[in-house]
């Protein structure tokens, strides 16, 4: 089953926009309010600035487990989705830090355009076959702040989610294999991270 989570600041606005509209789709794995903080704000200001529209609206959509979020997208109203207009909301989605996998998407039935640059790294924590002591002594923040620590420079910590039998961090960067690498010693010497999966999710 599928389902959708919205929020953002701009959900709250009633207001019409007229223009044309592009969805933009990121294979990102963050929670509204993320969302809102990673992307939707630093886009909003970079078409106000261009005179060229504005982020209108925006929703997270949810998978079952254990992926938890699928992806999220913006919605974006433009005087007119000329070439220049699309170019400069992919260029900055992409300056940003967009990840592979993401697509522009249009209601007068062009092609999507894929675009995004970087890769994504998923440390799954296992909340269910570890010992009670592990659990009650360690912390999933202490594994966020390690993690973004060893990846620092080419990548760092975007989202959660907690489901049921694990819990999922996103971790975004230039390279799925460097920031792997960069956090296999920690990963492997951190009790709550014993049986974690580590998955690439962009």
């Amino acid at each position: 089953m599928w389902k959708r989570l919205f929020g953002g600041q701009s959900e709250d606005s009633d207001q019409a926009v007229d223009g044309d509209m592009i969805i933009a789709q990121l294979n990102a794995r963050v929670q509204p309010m993320d969302r809102y903080d990673y992307y939707e704000e630093p886009l909003g200001k970079v078409l106000a600035e261009n005179n060229a529209g504005e982020v209108t609206g925006g929703g997270t959509q949810l998978a079952d487990e254990p992926d938890g979020i699928a992806y999220c997208d913006l919605e974006i109203v433009v005087p007119e989705a000329s070439d220049t207009v699309v170019k400069l909301i992919k260029d900055t989605l992409e300056g940003i830090g967009a990840p592979k996998g993401s697509l522009l998407k249009f209601t007068d039935g062009r092609d999507d355009i894929p675009f995004g640059q970087n890769e994504g790294m998923a440390v799954f924590i296992n909340g269910t076959e570890l010992p009670d002591e592990v659990y009650e002594t360690s912390d999933v923040n202490e594994v966020i702040s390690k993690v973004d620590e060893a990846i620092d420079g080419i990548g760092g910590f975007q989202g959660y989610w907690e489901g049921s039998t694990e819990t999922g961090l996103y971790f975004y960067g230039t390279s799925f294999d460097e920031m792997q690498a960069r956090s296999a010693a920690f990963i492997a010497s951190y009790p709550l991270c014993q049986k974690a999966r580590i998955a690439q999710i962009a």
